[in-house]
């Protein structure tokens, strides 16, 4: 059996479009003897209360064959996405030994959708003359500011469009321009590394 990496998203949207993610930065990196498992879903206000983050790597572990990497990707929202990652990345090395990585979206996770907006003209309805906001991370309500950069009568619903756009934004215009993505990147990166995908 395949060693898989296992995932703790927060949202409906999230579980189809983060393992699309991971497969995409996998294959950028050449790896493709490791799986992705199916996400388990947790709301982020659940998430960050003790107990919760604990329970959910528990029951990830115990669900899903061959885990062999976890990796915790929720939206900062309001918080620091750097202290609030230590602390969960903390909590999550006391619940298992298996690696675990702590990946937070500044913002949120279209924030990074936002950084190479350019990428994504003329699917579901992005405007062929949408262009990239300054500090993309920097943008409350990304969601909306999608929806702004959409034709008329369409509007940006995450359930139907983030693992569109998952699949065709351009990774390496948001590591350049999304800081929190550029982790992304390479907590995956390390993840794999310490399950020993990558040398």
């Amino acid at each position: 059996m395949s060693p898989s990496v296992a995932t703790i998203v927060e949202g409906h949207a999230e579980v189809e479009s983060v393992p699309l993610l991971l497969r995409r930065i996998f294959a950028q990196l050449g790896v493709t003897s490791v799986q992705v498992a199916r996400p388990f879903r947790i709301k982020r206000n659940r998430v960050v209360k003790s107990g919760e983050l604990e329970r959910a790597i528990s029951q990830t572990i115990r669900d899903r064959d061959g885990v062999a990497g976890i990796m915790v990707l929720i939206d900062s929202d309001d918080d620091c996405p750097a202290e609030l990652g230590v602390q969960l990345l903390e909590r999550a090395k006391k619940t298992t030994q298996i690696p675990v990585s702590v990946v937070l979206a500044h913002r949120e996770f279209e924030c990074w959708l936002l950084g190479s907006k350019e990428s994504l003209r003329g699917i579901n309805g992005i405007a062929e003359s949408a262009t990239v906001p300054p500090n993309p991370e920097s943008i409350r309500g990304a969601k909306e500011h999608l929806t702004r950069n959409m034709t008329r009568g369409r509007r940006y619903l995450a359930v139907d469009d983030q693992s569109s756009f998952t699949e065709r934004f351009d990774l390496n215009l948001a590591r350049q321009r999304c800081p929190s993505f550029d982790k992304c990147f390479r907590e995956t990166e390390r993840l794999l590394r310490a399950i020993g995908a990558l040398t």
